[in-house]
């Protein structure tokens, strides 16, 4: 099962601050879960594991509001926290004397409660950016590299816009257009009703 769980917060870089809502994501069953991008506050993130164990955390990237409540979630369920170690200057940023349990590669799987995970590294809104597609459910878990209208903001430090096309054209829009779309902030979508957009994107550029 796919279950979401919104929180609100700041998202702070290059010196200035966003108020944000994002999307945490938590997959598994009535015995076991993994949440997506534990942002802003991890309280209600517990409430809704419910006692569940709760076997990682995993961070779709290293912005502040991906990762600002992972910390602390970590430490009340006792999970690792997973990052790809291209965006450890980001965590750094939040977390300075702490490092993230377990570092995500392109590639490798995930699994809980028989639900397989594959990472995808999807660079560009951030330079370790990454998808977990999830085949037999038909989703991936977008982060800020996909949106309902469009790829991630990339006129940021770290950032870079022929990349993250690179990356969606690449990685994601080879998935079934049926997949849905479930990113780290607002409504989500499917790979086939963005697929279509793509150069429109490109002439509009970041």
């Amino acid at each position: 099962m796919i279950e979401l769980v919104t929180t609100a917060g700041i998202f702070s870089l290059d010196g200035q601050d966003f108020e944000v809502g994002n999307n945490v994501w938590l997959v598994g069953d009535e015995e076991e879960i993994l949440v997506i991008d534990a942002a802003h506050d991890h309280g209600p993130i517990v409430a809704a594991a419910g006692g569940r164990r709760v076997v990682a955390i995993v961070a779709t990237h290293g912005h502040n509001d991906h990762v600002n409540a992972a910390a602390a979630l970590a430490d009340e369920v006792g999970a690792p926290i997973w990052l790809h170690p291209a965006d450890l200057e980001l965590w750094h940023e939040v977390y300075p004397d702490r490092e993230p349990d377990r570092l995500l590669a392109d590639g490798a799987g995930l699994a809980v409660a028989g639900i397989d995970l594959q990472v995808l590294h999807t660079p560009g809104h951030t330079p370790g950016g990454c998808c977990l597609y999830a085949p037999r459910q038909d989703a991936v878990f977008s982060g800020d590299t996909l949106f309902n209208g469009g790829p991630g903001a990339t006129g940021r430090r770290f950032s870079d816009f022929p990349t993250i096309v690179e990356s969606i054209r690449d990685r994601l829009f080879v998935l079934p257009d049926e997949t849905k779309v479930l990113p780290g902030h607002g409504a989500g979508t499917t790979i086939g009703a963005e697929r279509s957009h793509l150069g429109e994107w490109i002439e509009r550029g970041s």
